[in-house]
């Protein structure tokens, strides 16, 4: 076996042990989503007991950013091996906020979404509550939270009909999803007004 090769294989077997050890940790769900009814992790929910995880059994974790990608780069402190993930750069419209600050609620998301990834951390309760019909094939659960964001961040109504005839088309016929959708375009138009 090349050096590289066991290098790489011990990262990943240091992985499912980190894996392991956070699944026999109890984490409280503190975020929670009133618009689509559902708990979720927060960063800080799980960040430092998987921070205390690497550090017993020899990795560390490693986020970056560049205007395409966030990438969590998972390195063995011992050897030397990585692991690398990544997700695509999103962006974000909060209302009354700086660019920067936009910026920073990015950053807080992808660190969330590629730590998720990385120790396959489930939110059972985010697909349970919003997908009502049963459509799981049809409907992407973490898109549809995406667009009912967009429509609660929408800052015009011009802006607020076009993210909503988005949403709306993703429903895929689901009829609570329809529901949850129309029901975010008339709070948001409230507002608006």
């Amino acid at each position: 076996m090349k050096e590289q090769n066991k290098e790489n294989l011990e990262v990943y077997v240091k992985l499912a042990v980190a894996r392991s050890k956070l699944r026999s940790k109890v984490l409280k769900k503190s975020g929670q989503n009133k618009f689509a009814g559902y708990n979720y992790f927060e960063l800080g929910d799980f960040l430092h007991p998987i921070m205390e995880i690497f550090d017993d059994v020899g990795l560390i974790g490693i986020v970056s950013f560049t205007k395409e990608q966030a990438e969590l780069r998972i390195v063995d402190t011992e050897i030397g091996g990585e692991i690398v993930i990544t997700s695509p750069f999103g962006s974000a419209a909060l209302k009354g906020c700086h660019e920067v600050q936009n910026i920073g609620a990015v950053e807080t998301y992808q660190r969330r979404y590629l730590w998720v990834t990385a120790m396959e951390i489930v939110e059972h309760d985010a697909l349970d509550s919003t997908t009502g019909s049963g459509n799981i094939e049809t409907v992407d659960v973490g898109l549809m939270i995406d667009h009912l964001a967009a429509i609660e961040a929408a800052s015009t109504l011009e802006e607020l009909k076009n993210v909503y005839g988005t949403a709306y088309s993703a429903c895929a016929g689901d009829k609570n999803w329809q529901k949850k959708v129309i029901d975010a375009k008339e709070k948001r138009k409230g507002a608006l007004k």
